[in-house]
């Protein structure tokens, strides 16, 4: 049955047992409808569906809930007669094969330790803000991971006083565990790496998919090749920069039409390894060979990379979801632990195409 604020308070007055009865126990969930001007249910939305409730009524409730220092008692008690932890994982990709990766790793730690993953895949800015205003005050989670994502320091503020551990991955944060890849390093390095290789013309192949709600390591990926481009006495034409939709297919037809060029470049940076594969697909179709026509160097090392024989650079995908969970269950075994930053090598792996 669903009540009303306003019908409910009606039923009782500031001296009738039950309202002083309310004010010496731990606050309820009527103590919050009643507080924010809402009724249990949308109490209940707020806490289970945050995305579903409109950001001025979910801001209301909060609100709330944090003056009043209500904590969900369902929630309590299922967390603490649960035989396996929870840790959540907020991402905005949840089926790209570098998010899999990375899954997998946390995956492989947390199974060993009696934890299990809930994935929460963020499909806008308006649902990242509601997870991360509710999921600290749900006690739904034993800890939490972050996956490419922006964050704010109001953000860190909340997960940190309601005593939410969390780990980001890619998106650093003083305040917070995080697991850091240096997407100009890995520029650098692909620059680098094809230069020693004899080559004097380049082009790159980057994606346009930007959310608003996520980071965009292409661009630090491009800056970072220009980079090392201009240190050997070279430069990376603006003709000889090709962006497209992050899709294997968008990266072969449109790639087609960059490698028929009659001055095409001799060696192309792909910031990902699932367009450097469509590249690659697009080189094979017009009867090129690789690298002796034009070398093909990737961005991520992914499972796909070793079947083709893609040279790229290894961001160590798989890595990076171990560490952060590793990292995670320490501070979960010690919470005075101190803030740790670590960030992970890149690494050159020769194949066959560059």
């Amino acid at each position: 049955m669903m009540f009303h604020v306003s019908a409910f308070t009606k039923a009782f007055t500031d001296n009738s047992p039950f309202f002083a009865m309310s004010h010496k126990s731990l606050p309820t969930i009527y103590d919050v409808a009643r507080a924010s001007g809402v009724s249990i249910a949308t109490v209940s939305r707020v806490l289970n569906d945050p995305h579903k409730v409109n950001e001025e009524t979910r801001s209301a409730v909060l609100t709330a809930i944090d003056r009043l220092g209500f904590v969900p008692k369902a929630e309590a008690r299922a967390r603490a007669l649960r035989s396996t932890g929870r840790i959540g994982v907020l991402t905005p990709f949840f089926t790209a094969q570098s998010f899999v990766q990375r899954l997998r790793g946390a995956a492989e730690v947390l199974s060993k330790h009696n934890y299990e993953l809930v994935i929460y895949t963020v499909s806008s800015s308006e649902r990242l803000n509601a997870y991360l205003e509710t999921l600290p005050i749900a006690h739904t989670l034993d800890g939490l991971i972050i996956l490419s994502l922006q964050f704010s320091d109001q953000h860190a503020e909340r997960l940190a006083s309601h005593g939410l551990e969390t780990v980001l991955v890619e998106y650093p944060h003083l305040a917070l565990n995080s697991i850091e890849i240096d997407d100009v390093a890995g520029g650098r390095q692909a620059a680098q790496y094809l230069v020693q290789k004899s080559y004097t013309s380049f082009g790159f192949l980057g994606d346009t998919t930007v959310p608003e709600f996520g980071i965009h390591p292409i661009t630090l990926r491009l800056a970072g090749f220009r980079q090392g481009l201009a240190e050997a006495g070279f430069e990376l034409r603006a003709e000889n920069t090709l962006l497209v939709p992050y899709d294997m297919e968008a990266a072969r037809l449109q790639g087609r039409q960059f490698l028929q060029r009659p001055d095409r470049p001799r060696a192309i940076f792909s910031a990902t390894d699932l367009q450097a594969v469509g590249l690659l697909r697009a080189a094979r179709d017009l009867g090129l060979k690789v690298p002796s026509d034009v070398a093909i160097l990737g961005f991520d090392d992914l499972d796909l990379a070793e079947h083709v024989g893609l040279s790229t650079i290894r961001q160590h995908l798989d890595e990076s979801g171990r560490v952060a969970a590793e990292l995670l269950l320490a501070r979960l075994a010690d919470p005075s632990r101190p803030i740790q930053h670590i960030h992970l090598p890149l690494t050159v792996i020769t194949r066959e195409t560059a």
